[in-house]
């Protein structure tokens, strides 16, 4: 926290917003000794009611007399967003229909935001929160010997150091000699050596040791696509791009050289990735091939990792920033490049509270900073594909492997009445030959623990989460029964709770079974599972990609995780076990995403020198997605998929926003639903444009951590007419107490 000298400017005005949600700023007065600190971007300590919380300047004007509360003080020394991060903001706060100070807040490094821990006024709230900067100890020889001689024997060979080298850290010195506090101590206190504090940074990359590599050599179609990315760049103006490229097809290495052109004009770059998963893999690869600063933003850091990996950016010590979803408010001064990477990823879309979309957000940024912006997938989204069509971007094709690798071969198993088997009796030998071969195999499943659901054979009771509209899965690991919305969790019973009698069972398969069932069945095999739960711990994503790629695991069982860009080249056989989760979920995208999700599978395979094959249960081989992923024709998928669209007036062809009503009283809910959709109605009528209204109904998870849940879906052809009628209701419609209303733009979600 900063202080500052009083001078002869007059007290100004700031117009401020804070991180609760409230639309409207706040004006505060800033007294004449703190006038010369009143800057936009700065953070300061404002009374808000009988609390101090903090908050953002926006902007600094005359003071016009107005009664006015003050400020209290400012908590930093500079600004901490620019003018042009703030115009970021404030559209992202406009469009997502987002208050102002919260979406700051979540721009910025968690922890930093200050409050009073209670609210018994001003003078006695002790204040909470802040993020501390690391520092250590450093000394050095002092310059021009005292009279006295050093101390003999430890003492005398640390001063010989510190003189031969000039200063050391406290912890080098004692990873050199041991520990040695007192000589130390006797040498500052007769005047031969002196002691000072130094900020340093937690590096998230200490446990990390990195190489150098060169440039790869490309193809024509690599080089085609890196021709016009640099003619891009070198015209300095935004400009989007499609990066379509198979898998294995060497779009990083595009995006490397693409990027090293964007560093020889001194611009700096960002790259985002879907999940942190990826993250290891793409990390060490920049840092192997650039020496000018990468730095990484994700959910994966602690605390005072990310603040110090914001401040090494704000600082311009960081020319590259690759992280997710998060990373897109980076604060890149020049930012000439923007990546997407597996732009066709609905990780993008932030879930909970502000609810922006990163992808999107990322053509706004690289629209407002005259960037080159590259959304790379093997499978984009159908949106992408129509704007392609529209003009509105630019493709660039890479239909072929590097090196002239073929794709997998891949194959349906119809396993319609095959109840029984986890694995197809044809994908369990496919499986064994594999092993005999040496060669590494993938298994995917969608749905993590042990088993989805347990029932009693006797009563058919069947055990739910008590908070959430859904069954619990068994962990059989931890021996209890968890649910993945809430993780409400009670050890696995002996006993049906319903009747009390043992005749229960456990039904649906998940990773734990499918990783025993292999255990079992493939005894020699060296078996590693990658899901959420194996993954938990720090560094568990980069252990386990690690032993992949040093061939130490025979087998992957895995999520949807292991489906996003990682490269396996030992892996040659995948096996599919069930597409039927993603297939026949309840929202306009699943054939989309069981498309995009099947063909990234299949690209795992044969990345290598070895040929790939992919063998995919399911219980629907006829479905046009499976059937088009198989067969390797994007363009006809695209063309069913956007037909299906057409005529029931989904995106492309139609703007959405979603209205979720929630509440711990189901009556309550259900009631303000019902008075919500008939204000809509009625505003629609008033003026509020072609706006198409759906619902109130239940939402596909009915009840979620507690509270019940009803959606209002809106259908627009057209942008304004939707933000219109949102931003009305929004204006006019107060939920009673214990009901909140939240507002979802372009949904990708409809659970």
């Amino acid at each position: 926290m900063s202080s500052f000298p009083a001078n002869e400017r007059q007290s100004v005005i700031v117009h401020v917003a804070v991180p609760l949600p409230l639309d409207a700023p706040f004006s505060y007065r800033v007294p004449a000794p703190l006038a010369p600190a009143a800057a936009v971007g700065r953070r300061l300590l404002v009374p808000f009611g009988r609390r101090k919380v903090t908050g953002y300047v926006l902007e600094v004007v005359d003071d016009d007399g107005r009664e006015l509360r003050d400020v209290l003080e400012f908590l930093d020394d500079g600004p901490l967003f620019t003018p042009d991060e703030l115009a970021l903001y404030r559209w992202a706060s406009s469009y997502y229909l987002h208050p102002l100070g919260e979406v700051i807040k979540a721009a910025l490094p968690a922890g930093i935001n200050v409050q009073s821990r209670r609210g018994r006024g001003l003078e006695g709230d002790e204040l909470t929160g802040g993020r501390s900067v690391k520092t250590e100890r450093v000394y050095r020889a002092v310059a021009g010997v005292p009279e006295t001689a050093p101390p003999p024997g430890k003492a005398s060979v640390l001063l010989a150091h510190l003189t031969e080298r000039g200063q050391e850290s406290a912890p080098e010195l004692r990873r050199l000699f041991g520990e040695c506090s007192v000589q130390l101590r006797r040498l500052r206190e007769l005047g031969f050596v002196e002691m000072a504090e130094r900020e340093i940074y937690r590096d998230p990359f200490r446990t990390e040791t990195f190489g150098h590599d060169c440039p790869l050599v490309l193809n024509e179609r690599q080089t085609a696509a890196l021709v016009r990315l640099r003619a891009a760049l070198d015209a300095g103006r935004f400009t989007p791009f499609l990066l379509r490229g198979v898998t294995g097809s060497g779009k990083t290495e595009v995006y490397l050289q693409a990027i090293a052109h964007c560093l020889e004009q001194g611009r700096s770059a960002l790259v985002l990735v879907p999940e942190i998963a990826l993250t290891p893999q793409l990390v060490s690869r920049f840092r192997r091939r650039f020496r000018c600063g990468v730095a990484v933003l994700h959910s994966g850091l602690s605390d005072g990792e990310r603040f110090d990996e914001w401040r090494r950016i704000r600082r311009g010590e960081a020319a590259i920033v690759i992280g997710a979803r998060s990373a897109i408010f980076a604060p890149l001064a020049d930012l000439g490049m923007i990546v997407v990477d597996e732009e066709h990823e609905g990780s993008y879309k932030q879930g909970e509270g502000f609810r922006y979309n990163a992808r999107d957000m990322a053509l706004v940024r690289g629209k407002m900073a005259g960037a080159c912006v590259v959304l790379g997938t093997a499978t984009p989204q159908v949106t992408t594909w129509h704007a392609v069509a529209g003009g509105k971007l630019e493709c660039l094709d890479l239909p072929e492997r590097v090196n002239g690798l073929p794709l997998p071969s891949a194959e349906i198993i119809d396993v319609r009445g095959a109840r029984g088997h986890i694995l197809h009796p044809r994908l369990a030998a496919e499986v064994e030959a594999n092993l005999a071969r040496g060669e590494q195999t993938l298994l995917f499943l969608n749905r993590r623990g042990f088993s989805t659901w347990l029932t009693c054979e006797e009563c058919g009771h069947v055990l739910r989460c008590p908070n959430c509209q859904v069954t619990l899965t068994y962990h059989q690991g931890r021996n209890r029964h968890i649910c993945h919305y809430c993780d409400y969790a009670v050890p696995a019973p002996s006993m049906c709770p319903g009747c009390g009698c043992g005749r229960i069972i456990h039904l649906g398969l998940g990773t734990e079974q499918v990783e025993a069932y292999v255990r079992e069945h493939f005894p020699h095999a060296r078996v590693d599972r990658m899901d959420r739960d194996t993954t938990a711990r720090r560094g568990g994503h980069a252990r386990i990609l690690r032993k992949v790629a040093e061939r130490q695991t025979d087998i992957l069982i895995g999520t949807q995780m292991v489906a996003k860009g990682h490269d396996f080249p030992g892996i040659t056989l995948v096996g599919i076990l069930s597409v039927e989760s993603t297939l026949n979920i309840p929202d306009y995208r699943s054939a989309e995403r069981t498309f995009q999700l099947v063909t990234q599978l299949i690209g795992r395979a044969g990345r290598g020198d070895d040929p790939g094959r992919v063998l995919i249960q399911s219980l629907n081989p006829d479905h046009y997605a499976l059937a088009h992923a198989v067969a390797g024709d994007m363009d006809g998928f695209y063309g069913a998929e956007l037909a299906f669209r057409h005529e029931t007036g989904y995106p492309p062809f139609a703007h959405l926003a979603a209205l979720c009503l929630s509440g711990t009283a189901a009556s309550a809910v259900e009631r303000t639903s019902e008075l919500l959709a008939a204000r809509l109605r009625e505003l629609r009528r008033d003026g509020g444009g072609r706006v198409e209204i759906l619902g109130p109904a239940p939402a596909p998870l009915a009840k979620l951590r507690g509270r019940f849940r009803r959606q209002i879906l809106l259908k627009a052809a057209g942008r304004t007419a939707l933000h219109r009628l949102v931003c009305r209701i929004r204006e006019s419609f107060q939920p009673p107490a214990g009901v909140r209303l939240l507002v979802d733009i372009d949904p990708v979600d409809l659970m």
